[in-house]
């Protein structure tokens, strides 16, 4: 008889890849997600039962441990990087699951924290730690799992090495770039979070887990480079960068926002090794051993190469977030909504203009004006935005829920239509919907820009912008189709 397992951060970079393996091992799966419909496009997503809400809700950790066998823990606030709040959020989660999986009679807990120095933790570590302790004492048995840099293909770890390493062939860095790491390939993560399902119930602890290479991070960015077949990059350790400034580099340099860096660098500041490997008497390693960090960044390499990357940091960081509604006439009635449309004829037939609205964005770009494009970015960088450089998880399909550079797909009908939300920073919300219609023979391709302006500045803003909007938006609709009409050419003429 098949057990029932509940996930919370299902939908997360880690969770993502679990939930497979556990439906692919013949459990049942309960996964707790904001939005049911963030599912929709999840190659499991139909094979799991959805619990609406938060953990921050007791109700909705109750809903998710009721009846369950095993309860994963991999939620992890990456926000609040100025104050502390998310630590009052990460606990009162903590805490209501520990109450609901105790009063449900939950058999495991199995938390996936982060490795543990024990001296000068960062405010983030700091967190995971108190949350560890407070699954460790819910009176049900729980094994919190400590790992370091995780390095799969969308991992963040692996993309602020990646992009640091393939950007600058010297590299000023912070002295903390000699600190010693011990990185963990996903795959073999998910190794032993699989099988902490199964751990004796007398066993109440943490475990330390790691992969089998003990490195600096400058010698991790010099492995990468020898992996990728690039020249090893020169670096120069600086005792004038502090934490703040590095992860300000790292923002502007790397696709990873600055909300999300500095967390990152701050767990960087001492050495972050396994201290323990109390796990092996429990967990057998992975048949054919842990994975080496250099064979690990050839594994993520070759999914990025062949577009099979499972789950992505960006992707994962607002799938479960409710998305705005785009504004709309009776809506927003009242409300000042500015927009931009554009509509463009096309003898291609729908399919091939589709093929072309997916695959925008990421190596493809946006048709129109690269430059502008480009300094939107730099300028969305600067001020702590995600920029242009996130990419795309594949280069000619998208899934609801996907990052797109710095928008993400809040809706999508295969075939018709494709609508992204704006995460970039603006005084207001924004939107980009394009529709493909049939007409005739051929097609309609249809344009709209959605700008809902946040007071004063966000008119300013929109008024800023206009003038560009006539060669930025006006050329992207005409070289869609044209992209469209180009490729069924090419077609008609191949059959020739």
């Amino acid at each position: 008889m098949s057990r029932l397992i509940a996930v919370a951060g299902a939908t997360g970079y880690i969770g993502g890849r679990l939930v497979p393996r556990l439906l692919a091992e013949g459990n049942r799966v309960r996964v707790l997600t904001r939005d049911p419909s963030r599912l929709r496009d999840l190659p499991w997503g139909a094979d799991v039962e959805a619990v609406t809400g938060s953990l921050e809700d007791p109700a909705a950790a109750t809903a998710l441990c009721e009846g369950a066998g095993v309860v994963y823990y991999l939620v992890h606030s990456m926000g609040g990087t100025g104050r502390d709040d998310f630590r009052e959020r990460e606990r009162a989660c903590a805490e209501n699951t520990a109450r609901a999986a105790e009063a449900a009679g939950v058999g495991r807990i199995v938390y996936l924290s982060g490795l543990n120095p024990g001296r000068g933790l960062s405010r983030h570590l700091a967190s995971r730690a108190e949350v560890g302790r407070i699954l460790l004492g819910s009176g049900v048995p729980t094994a919190v799992l400590q790992a370091g840099l995780v390095i799969g293909s969308g991992s963040a770890s692996f993309e602020m090495v990646r992009h640091l390493t393939d950007v600058l062939p010297v590299m000023p860095a912070p002295r903390w770039v000699l600190n010693r790491v011990q990185p963990i390939a996903v795959r073999d993560a998910l190794h032993y979070l699989e099988a902490a399902a199964d751990l004796p119930a007398h066993v109440n602890r943490t475990f330390d887990i790691g992969g089998p290479d003990v490195l600096t991070y400058a010698a991790m960015m010099r492995g990468y480079a020898r992996a990728a077949g690039l020249r090893e990059p020169a670096i120069l350790a600086l005792p004038v960068l502090t934490p703040w400034l590095a992860a300000q580099w790292v923002n502007l340099v790397t696709p990873i926002p600055r909300a999300l860096a500095v967390p990152l660098v701050e767990s960087l500041q001492n050495d972050c090794v396994v201290q323990e490997h109390g796990i092996a008497a429990y967990i057998r390693e992975p048949e054919g051993g842990l994975t080496s960090y250099e064979a690990a960044v050839r594994l993520a390499l070759g999914k990025i190469e062949r577009g099979e990357v499972e789950t992505t940091w960006a992707g994962s960081s607002a799938l479960g977030a409710p998305s705005d509604p785009l504004p709309s006439d009776p809506a927003w009635s009242g409300a000042t909504v500015y927009t931009d449309e554009r509509t463009a004829a096309s003898p291609a037939d729908p399919a091939r203009v589709w093929d072309v609205v997916e695959a925008i964005g990421g190596e493809n770009g946006w048709y129109s004006f690269p430059l502008a494009w480009a300094a939107r970015g730099w300028i969305d960088k600067l001020v702590g935005g995600v920029g242009l450089r996130r990419g795309r998880r594949h280069p000619q399909r998208l899934h609801l829920g996907d990052a797109l550079d710095w928008w993400r797909v809040e809706a999508l009908e295969p075939g018709r239509l494709l609508r992204l939300r704006a995460e970039m920073r603006v005084p207001g919300r924004a939107w980009l919907e394009m529709t493909v219609e049939p007409d005739g023979p051929g097609s309609v391709y249809r344009q709209r820009a959605v700008f809902l302006p946040h007071g004063l500045a966000g008119r300013l803003y929109w008024l800023a912008v206009l003038p560009f909007h006539g060669i930025v938006f006006k050329g992207m609709a005409s070289r869609i189709v044209a992209a469209a009409e180009k490729g069924a050419a090419s077609v008609e003429e191949g059959t020739r």
